[in-house]
């Protein structure tokens, strides 16, 4: 299959561009560049140099790139910067999203799989999580990818368009070329793998009071080869819809500093603040739906295989990418 991947110089963009590739699908990368780097685009790909803010530039890639699919996961993703700036989140997680479904559209594009967030649900009424709470999202983040995922409800029914989304939990560890590397770093793992490569010297720990065994927050993390293991499922014909992307189970900050420790055996200091306002205690998904539906089976499910994968990129790019 030809995929065209917006976002490809990106953490996740880019290890399924890989995972693509490897699968054996031809793989047009479009990216701005503004999150990702050159670096981590996989020379077997086409790269388009992305100027999604000039009239026509999206549209002039997904012609020529002549795709079956569209995986989409350019977006800005930070969500203290989008209480700041929401006119950034709209304007391009929203307004250029709406040019590339345009262009899908007009281009014949069948499949449509889109790179969401748990942040749609916000705070849950219940956990494990499962597609069928309600929409409250806290943040223009989360709005901003809900805002998509309502856009594409409506392609389909007018358009015809076929659509996946993926609401994801934590992304996190590497393969062995592409790993995380973020220009602001507000992700756990790399944060405490930065403290044992001696670059920080110590990490925060925002909240100890919370309902939780040891007083932290409790996330679910996902392994990124997981994560795009899915993302090829759902370029399967016929499949549709939305499906939470998780382990089902969840670690508390300590326990995952804990790991970061055991697998680099190093220790890992750290300083306890009080809690950032609109972190819930628990998030974590039920992926029920994707193992049902789409076959999945996470093939790295322990905390520990994310982090030794992390750790080991991190050792052999200690700066992430060159820019």
């Amino acid at each position: 299959m030809n995929v065209f991947v917006t976002g490809g110089a990106g953490y996740i963009g880019s290890i399924c561009a890989e995972a693509l590739l490897e699968a054996g699908h031809r793989v047009t990368i479009y990216d701005n560049l503004s999150e990702g780097h050159r670096s981590a685009l996989d020379a077997r790909a086409r790269f388009v140099l992305g100027r999604p803010e000039e009239d026509g530039d999206i549209l002039g890639a997904v012609k020529e790139a002549k795709p079956d699919a569209i995986m989409h996961f350019a977006a800005n993703a930070l969500v203290g910067e989008s209480m700041t700036n929401p006119g950034k989140y709209f304007r391009n997680n929203v307004a250029n999203g709406l040019k590339l479904l345009d262009a899908a559209v007009a281009c014949g594009v069948k499949k449509f799989v889109f790179s969401s967030t748990c942040a749609t649900y916000g705070p849950p009424d219940r956990v494990p999580m499962a597609e069928d709470l309600p929409q409250r999202p806290i943040n223009p983040y989360g709005e901003s990818k809900l805002m998509f995922e309502k856009m594409l409800q409506w392609y389909q029914q007018i358009h015809g368009l076929e659509f996946i989304a993926f609401r994801y939990f934590n992304a996190a560890g590497a393969s062995d070329r592409f790993g995380e590397h973020h220009r602001v770093e507000t992700h756990l793992i790399p944060n405490v793998l930065q403290v044992a490569l001696g670059q920080k010297t110590h990490c925060e720990i925002y909240g100890t009071d919370y309902p939780t065994p040891d007083g932290t927050c409790i996330r679910d993390y996902i392994h990124i080869l997981d994560l795009a293991q899915a993302h090829i499922l759902g370029l399967a014909p016929g499949r549709q819809g939305f499906y939470n992307l998780g382990n089902g189970d969840g670690y508390s900050v300590r326990e995952v500093i804990r790991m970061c420790e055991q697998v680099t055996g190093k220790a890992i200091p750290t300083i306890e603040k009080p809690r950032r306002p609109g972190d819930p205690p628990r998030l974590v998904a039920s992926a029920e739906k994707a193992i049902r539906e789409l076959g999945w089976k996470p093939k790295f499910p322990r905390l520990e295989d994310i982090v030794v994968t992390a750790w080991a990129w991190h050792k052999l790019h200690p700066e992430g990418y060159p820019d």
